[in-house]
């Protein structure tokens, strides 16, 4: 890490979902917690737990010099809106193959 740049990534318990054009895409209790220094909070989710039959693979990759080489998929109209770690650096290994995305909504306890 550099100066002043932490990740931490923590097992999280709080229920969760994400929607998209009122369907719902992913719900999950067991999502990891990723915590970078000057972002917020960002939810992985197993794949178990995401439909995977929506999200369509896209070009799109990114580099992060601390997390390696992201891969997106688009749901249907919101292109590059999910992105995984496939090999990510050892020091954030938890989030392999989990799925990221921007909005995730915590679900309040019945």
């Amino acid at each position: 890490m550099t100066q002043g740049h932490r990740i931490t990534v923590e097992q999280g318990s709080r229920h969760v979902r994400v929607t998209q054009g009122g369907q719902v895409v992913a719900e999950s209790e067991r999502p990891l917690l990723l915590r970078e220094t000057g972002f917020p909070v960002r939810y992985y989710l197993p794949p178990e737990d995401v439909r995977t039959d929506l999200l369509k693979p896209s070009d799109t990759h990114t580099y992060c010099p601390f997390k390696g080489t992201a891969s997106y998929w688009s749901l249907p109209d919101a292109p590059d809106a999910v992105w995984a770690y496939p090999d990510p650096k050892p020091e954030v290994a938890e989030i392999k193959d989990h799925f990221c995305f921007y909005e995730v909504e915590e679900v309040p306890a019945a």
